[in-house]
This record gives structure tokens, sequence and C-alpha cells, in this order.
């Protein structure tokens, strides 16, 4: 076992290398994080989990609380034998049991951390430790002691540092370095604290600490009351150098600092905060949706970088600006966070710009007559529904080629049977298609319902096509829910068409979505041989294969 290494006084600037402002990132999703309600992970997702935070450069992940159980045990040895590149640290109270547990756990990592906490404030000391401050200072030196016997890298935290006496937590701090720990953690627990006495607790402590060479100084803010980043970036302004911190923001209570945020902060205001970081920005959002695929727990719409909304924009003034240069309204570009694009949400602020835009993606090429032909009927449509979908506009434009002899596929009826059992298990699928005064009927074969109901559809249109993706949404709660069926579809032309319908049958959802791609592939086609200077070139239709 490593013994203890000996701290020596240094004058380099506190909490800092002379050489950088590296700021090294400390993620507690799996830890912290997990504690959040709902938020719980398998063992496999947390391993999963840490070879995606590996990606995304972190420089220290934060496993669990081996302590904790013996299934939590496991999920964190696990992952400190599946992560090569970070830090893996697991946490532990200052008992000598806890710290032992959390060693078994950490020691199989290729660089190891020993996190080791007590509470400082005289609130747990009373309430909670039931312990004086004398007796408390002996349990860090123990703890500390012990740890670094075991480990060469021990982080010690004082557990609701920003509401303990400044000149007692001092004290403490200082054992913990004597004892050997190399990064001290100071956290707002509670997320009380406020920036501009955030800036003067870290002020104090490093105007009374003693600089020591190794040592790293630690900020964890929790959330609740909206200020972690805020406290963050106060924080390694004053010296700090280790942020902590979690994906989607999530943790005890209102949560914790926002990774996503705080690094892209950081990469958006260089030119004030002088700070770098080792994380991919563009595994930041591919993190984010992993995390709410393992937990099912969505992050909410207008939640900074991550959020749906964070790149969507609705208002005509709005869409008008991002349309004519995307700086206008946004600040940094969806892709550097790993996003697609930008979204223009359709609805009664929407402007021309923004409709006609969408439809170009559509494929239709508007005029600005054309497009102020249809933006009453549009923005009518918007007054009464909260959102306009594709499909709305495409039922606008065929309300406005109406008498031209033009007719679109509806779904009349359909019956579907599946068996997985017998000589041939799977789907059949009858689907009838109203088109015009004549009802159609084929019968289609697949995998699953949804799958045969697509296949019978395309007999009976006659495309050849290839689902890219779909996807189903609960609207509603309960047994009756209501399905939200989206879905992404290729033609033999190369062609990507997306479609979207409700229904609280979700085959039925899925077949309507479907008729509405083909609906707005057939006008599309027909929109094609009216200008026939913008037909593109087709894709080899041997590639492509019956939904």
């Amino acid at each position: 076992m490593p013994g203890r290494k000996s701290v020596k006084p240094k004058t380099a600037p506190k909490g800092a290398s002379k050489s950088s402002h590296a700021v090294r990132i400390f993620d507690t999703t799996l830890r912290d994080g997990e504690q959040s309600p709902g938020c719980a992970m398998v063992r496999y997702q947390k391993v999963q989990m840490g070879l995606q935070l590996e990606k995304l450069g972190v420089d220290i992940i934060e496993a669990g609380f081996p302590i904790a159980s013996n299934d939590e045990f496991e999920a964190v040895r696990d992952v400190a034998k599946a992560v090569k590149k970070s830090i893996v640290a697991g946490l532990s109270r200052s008992a000598r049991a806890d710290i032992d547990r959390c060693w078994d756990a950490v020691r199989h990592a290729k660089k190891p951390r020993i996190h080791t906490f007590i509470a400082t404030s005289d609130i747990h000391l009373k309430y909670k430790l039931k312990m004086n401050r004398k007796d408390l200072l002996k349990e860090v030196a123990q703890s500390v002691r012990h740890a670094r016997k075991l480990c060469n890298d021990v982080e010690w935290s004082a557990e609701d540092a920003t509401r303990s006496d400044w000149d007692f937590l001092i004290e403490s701090v200082k054992i913990a370095i004597e004892e050997g720990a190399t990064t001290i953690n100071l956290p707002d627990t509670v997320g009380y604290t406020i920036p501009t006495e955030f800036r003067q607790f870290w002020e104090y402590m490093f105007e009374k600490i003693p600089d020591y060479e190794g040592v790293v100084f630690s900020a964890h803010c929790h959330n609740d009351l909206g200020l972690a980043i805020a406290n963050s970036i106060v924080a390694i302004e004053c010296g700090v150098r280790q942020v902590e911190c979690t994906i989607n923001g999530i943790g005890e209570r209102a949560g914790n600092a926002s990774l996503e945020e705080f690094v892209m902060a950081l990469h958006t205001r260089k030119d004030i905060l002088d700070f770098r970081s080792r994380v991919k920005t563009k595994e930041i959002y591919p993190t984010s949706r992993l995390l709410t695929s393992m937990t099912g727990v969505p992050v909410q719409q207008n939640k900074a970088i991550v959020g749906k909304n964070a790149f969507a924009h609705e208002a005509g003034i709005h869409q008008h600006g991002v349309i004519s240069k995307a700086i206008t309204y946004e600040i940094m570009t969806p892709q550097s966070v790993g996003r697609p694009s930008n979204t223009l949400v359709l609805g009664k602020h929407s402007g021309r710009a923004g409709l006609r835009q969408r439809y170009e993606q559509l494929g239709f090429k508007m005029n600005r007559e054309e497009i102020s032909a249809i933006y009453m009927r549009f923005i009518d449509l918007a007054d009464r529904k909260k959102e306009i979908y594709d499909e709305d506009l495409i039922a606008l434009l065929q309300e406005r080629r109406a008498g031209t002899g033009d007719s679109f596929y509806e779904l009349d009826a359909l019956q579907v049977s599946s068996s997985t059992t017998g000589s041939q298990p799977g789907s059949m699928a009858t689907v009838h298609l109203r088109e015009g005064d004549e009802v159609r009927t084929e019968v289609g074969k697949g995998n699953g319902p949804v799958d045969a109901v697509l296949d019978a559809i395309n007999l009976i249109v006659g495309n050849r096509s290839r689902l890219v993706d779909f996807t189903v949404n609960s609207v509603t709660q309960g047994r009756d829910a209501l399905a939200e069926v989206n879905l992404l579809v290729e033609f033999e032309d190369g062609s990507q068409i997306a479609g979207h319908s409700t229904s609280p049958d979700t085959v039925e959802a899925a077949a309507k979505a479907f008729v509405a791609v083909v609906n707005k592939y057939k006008l599309t086609q027909d929109m094609k041989k009216a200008a026939p200077g913008s037909k593109k070139g087709k894709k080899d239709p041997s590639r492509l294969r019956g939904v």
C-alpha cells in the first residue's frame, strides 16, 4: 500500500497551477445524480454511462457509494474496471469500514480515488452527528490518514461547508491537508449561498489557508435557489480548479450544477472566462440523451443546452433573424454540443419567413405570393392548435389544391392479426385506403403488426420505401393513454419525409402517420413534375426494402 506523501507550502497562486487555467470536471451523475428520485441505474447501465462519461472527457467519475449495498459496491467496482482514462472515485463516510469498502471497490481502477466526507456545520454537528467540534477534528484526521494509507489520491469534503463557521472550517481543512488529502472540496450542500457571499467565502479560505503543492480545491454546488452554475463560476474565478457537477443537473432535491451548462459557459464566454476543460462538447447532447433513456426522466423542455427548446424558435422576428444569420439569436451552434440542428417551431407567433423555410425543408419550393396566399389560413389554424405539425402544413397545401383533380389517401379501416407460435410466426394486416371515391385493399405481412400495416400501405400506393426512424410516446397517462407516433421514411429517390399522428391505438397511429408520409410524398412528386428543373437524381432502389 502506498504511504503518505508529505506536503510542502508553496508560493504559486492559490488553488491553481502556474502554467494554465485548466479546470477539472468531477462528474457525480452516478452517485449524487443517481440519488435523485427516479434516476436509479442498474449495474450495466452504470458501466455504460461511465464509459460515455469517459468518452465525454470528464476528469473524475464518481461511480457511487460502495457501502450503501452489495449491488452498489459491485457497480462501482465494475465501473472502476471498465474505465481506463478518467479517475474513478467512490464516496465514503469517515468511518474506517466505509473507507475500506470504498477502496475495495475503486482499487481496480487504473486511476482510483477515495472521496471521504464529514459535515462541519454546527447544524449538522448538533442535530445529525451528535458530536462536538473537538471530536470532529479527530474524526477528520483519522479518516483522511486511513484513506491515504490505502490510496495516493484522496479527496476530503466538508459537508455543508458554506453554513459552517469559517474559521472552524479552515482548521478542519488544514488538518485534512496535513493528513494527506490531495483534493479539498467545500460544497454548498443545500444550495443556500448566493454568488457574492460565495466569492467572499472562497477569498477568505484562500487568504487563511496556506498554499500546498499538489492540493486542488473543489466546489460542489447544489441548485436549490437556482444558483449552482453562478456559484461554480464564482468559485473558479477565485482559484478553485475542480468543479463537481452532473449530466442534466440531476441530483438531490433541485439537483447539482449542470455539467453541460458549466462547460458551455466556459466554451462560449472565453472572452471573459479564461478557463478550459477537457470535455468534448460534441458529446454533451448524446450523453444527455443516454442518461434520459436509462432513467426515463426527461429534461424540462426549456433546459439550457440539452432541452427540446434550447435551439427552437417560434417568434417570427426570431425565426427571420435565425434564417438570416443564426448568431442573431443563437450564442452557440447546436452542432457544437452534438445536436443535429436548430428547430423552427411553427405556431401563432411565426412569420412568413419561418413558414417558407419549413415548406422548403419539406421539399416544397414556394415563392412569396404562394406563401402569402396560404399564410392567413396557417395563422387561423395556429390560433386553434398549440403546435403546427408537418402534416398540418401538407393539409393546407391539399386544401389549396382542392378542385384541381388531385386526390390523396385516407385510412378507411384496418385489421391486424399476430402470432408468436406456429410454422410462420409474425403478423398480417388488411388495410383499406380511400382515394377519392375508391377504397383499395391489400394484405401485408411483417415481423410485427406495424411492419405488416406499412407493408400493406406500400402495396396499395405502389411505393418502395424504408423506415429510418420510429418512435412512440404516451401523450396522456393510464391504460387509455393516447399514443403519439413519429416516423421518418426514406423513399427510393433518396428523399426522407417525417410523419406524425396520434390515436389510442398505437398501430392505428402508426398507420395514419405513414399515410400522412405517403400523401406528403405524393404531393411533393406532383409539384416536382410541375417544375422539371428541380428533379433530383434517383438513388439505387435495390437497396430499399419494404417497410
